[in-house]
Protein backbone atom coordinates (compact mmCIF):
# COMPACT_ATOMS: atom_id res chain seq x y z
CA UNK A 1 0.00 0.00 0.00
CA UNK A 2 3.25 2.16 0.77
CA UNK A 3 4.56 1.90 -2.58
CA UNK A 4 1.19 2.31 -4.37
CA UNK A 5 1.16 5.47 -2.50
CA UNK A 6 4.42 6.77 -3.01
CA UNK A 7 4.58 5.54 -6.61
CA UNK A 8 1.06 7.75 -7.03
CA UNK A 9 2.76 10.94 -5.72
CA UNK A 10 6.01 10.24 -7.49
CA UNK A 11 4.13 10.48 -10.79
CA UNK A 12 2.17 13.26 -9.89
CA UNK A 13 4.50 15.23 -8.85
CA UNK A 14 6.52 14.30 -12.06
CA UNK A 15 3.47 14.92 -14.61
CA UNK A 16 2.99 18.85 -12.59
CA UNK A 17 6.49 20.02 -12.66
CA UNK A 18 7.30 18.45 -15.86
CA UNK A 19 5.21 21.35 -17.53
CA UNK A 20 7.23 24.08 -18.69
CA UNK A 21 4.57 26.62 -18.85
CA UNK A 22 3.13 28.91 -16.24
CA UNK A 23 0.33 30.40 -18.35
CA UNK A 24 -1.76 28.84 -20.95
CA UNK A 25 -4.90 29.82 -23.59
CA UNK A 26 -7.65 27.91 -23.29
CA UNK A 27 -9.71 26.13 -25.89
CA UNK A 28 -12.99 24.30 -24.69
CA UNK A 29 -14.70 21.84 -27.29
CA UNK A 30 -18.34 21.21 -25.97
CA UNK A 31 -21.28 19.41 -27.51
CA UNK A 32 -24.75 19.84 -28.54
CA UNK A 33 -26.41 16.84 -28.73
CA UNK A 34 -23.48 14.06 -30.61
CA UNK A 35 -20.28 14.77 -29.48
CA UNK A 36 -18.05 17.73 -29.91
CA UNK A 37 -16.65 18.46 -32.96
CA UNK A 38 -12.75 18.05 -34.63
CA UNK A 39 -9.94 19.71 -33.45
CA UNK A 40 -8.53 18.64 -36.27
CA UNK A 41 -8.55 22.78 -37.49
CA UNK A 42 -7.15 23.83 -34.47
CA UNK A 43 -4.42 21.32 -33.91
CA UNK A 44 -3.26 21.68 -37.84
CA UNK A 45 -3.28 25.48 -37.42
CA UNK A 46 -1.38 24.95 -33.99
CA UNK A 47 1.38 22.67 -36.16
CA UNK A 48 1.28 25.16 -38.95
CA UNK A 49 1.90 28.20 -36.51
CA UNK A 50 4.97 26.22 -35.17
CA UNK A 51 6.34 25.84 -38.54
CA UNK A 52 6.48 29.17 -39.27
CA UNK A 53 7.00 31.04 -35.90
CA UNK A 54 9.79 28.49 -35.95
CA UNK A 55 8.77 27.93 -32.36
CA UNK A 56 10.60 24.86 -30.75
CA UNK A 57 8.28 23.27 -28.95
CA UNK A 58 4.26 24.45 -28.45
CA UNK A 59 3.37 22.52 -24.94
CA UNK A 60 -0.55 21.40 -25.49
CA UNK A 61 -2.63 19.94 -22.70
CA UNK A 62 -5.62 18.64 -22.97
CA UNK A 63 -8.32 17.30 -20.28
CA UNK A 64 -10.41 14.76 -21.36
CA UNK A 65 -13.46 13.46 -19.72
CA UNK A 66 -15.71 17.01 -18.93
CA UNK A 67 -19.39 15.17 -20.30
CA UNK A 68 -20.98 12.55 -21.01
CA UNK A 69 -20.35 12.89 -24.87
CA UNK A 70 -16.75 13.02 -24.85
CA UNK A 71 -16.52 16.89 -24.55
CA UNK A 72 -12.37 18.00 -24.04
CA UNK A 73 -10.74 20.94 -23.15
CA UNK A 74 -7.21 21.73 -25.13
CA UNK A 75 -4.75 23.96 -22.91
CA UNK A 76 -1.76 25.98 -25.39
CA UNK A 77 1.08 27.15 -23.18
CA UNK A 78 2.33 30.60 -24.14
CA UNK A 79 5.48 31.40 -21.83
CA UNK A 80 8.10 30.91 -24.67
CA UNK A 81 6.59 32.64 -27.18
CA UNK A 82 7.17 36.50 -28.16
CA UNK A 83 4.65 39.31 -27.87
CA UNK A 84 4.47 39.18 -31.84
CA UNK A 85 4.28 35.83 -31.65
CA UNK A 86 1.27 35.09 -28.98
CA UNK A 87 -0.61 37.94 -30.75
CA UNK A 88 -0.47 36.17 -33.90
CA UNK A 89 -1.44 32.89 -31.98
CA UNK A 90 -4.23 34.65 -30.25
CA UNK A 91 -5.78 36.19 -33.89
CA UNK A 92 -5.36 32.82 -35.66
CA UNK A 93 -7.05 30.60 -33.05
CA UNK A 94 -9.84 33.58 -33.20
CA UNK A 95 -9.99 32.97 -36.90
CA UNK A 96 -9.71 29.41 -36.98
CA UNK A 97 -12.25 28.75 -33.89
CA UNK A 98 -15.04 31.18 -35.95
CA UNK A 99 -14.30 29.56 -39.00
CA UNK A 100 -15.12 26.40 -38.11
CA UNK A 101 -17.95 27.33 -36.01
CA UNK A 102 -19.52 29.09 -38.62
CA UNK A 103 -18.81 26.31 -40.97
CA UNK A 104 -20.79 23.44 -39.05
CA UNK A 105 -23.09 20.98 -41.60
CA UNK A 106 -25.38 20.44 -38.90
CA UNK A 107 -26.52 22.24 -35.64
CA UNK A 108 -26.14 19.03 -33.80
CA UNK A 109 -22.64 19.24 -33.81
CA UNK A 110 -21.18 21.14 -30.60
CA UNK A 111 -19.58 24.13 -30.54
CA UNK A 112 -15.58 25.17 -30.06
CA UNK A 113 -15.06 27.90 -27.41
CA UNK A 114 -12.10 30.47 -27.42
CA UNK A 115 -11.57 33.66 -24.86
CA UNK A 116 -8.59 35.36 -25.59
CA UNK A 117 -8.55 37.38 -22.68
CA UNK A 118 -8.79 33.90 -20.04
CA UNK A 119 -5.01 33.09 -19.42
CA UNK A 120 -5.45 29.85 -17.40
CA UNK A 121 -2.22 29.73 -14.85
CA UNK A 122 -0.38 26.37 -13.77
CA UNK A 123 -1.85 26.92 -10.43
CA UNK A 124 -5.33 26.48 -11.47
CA UNK A 125 -4.23 23.25 -14.08
CA UNK A 126 -3.16 21.47 -10.70
CA UNK A 127 -6.34 20.85 -9.44
CA UNK A 128 -7.58 19.35 -13.22
CA UNK A 129 -8.46 15.79 -13.16
CA UNK A 130 -7.75 13.54 -16.93
CA UNK A 131 -5.13 16.46 -17.63
CA UNK A 132 -2.75 14.60 -20.52
CA UNK A 133 -0.21 16.32 -22.51
CA UNK A 134 -1.92 16.36 -25.92
CA UNK A 135 0.25 13.92 -28.55
CA UNK A 136 -1.20 13.04 -32.05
Amino acid sequence: MKKIIVTTALLAFTFFYSQKNQNYLEISYGSVCCGPPSDKPVISFLKEFKNKSRVKSLEILQQKGRGREGEFTLYVGTDYLTKNQKDRLIRGLTATVSNQNNSKKTQSTGNVFFDSATVVSQSDLIDVKNLTIYKK
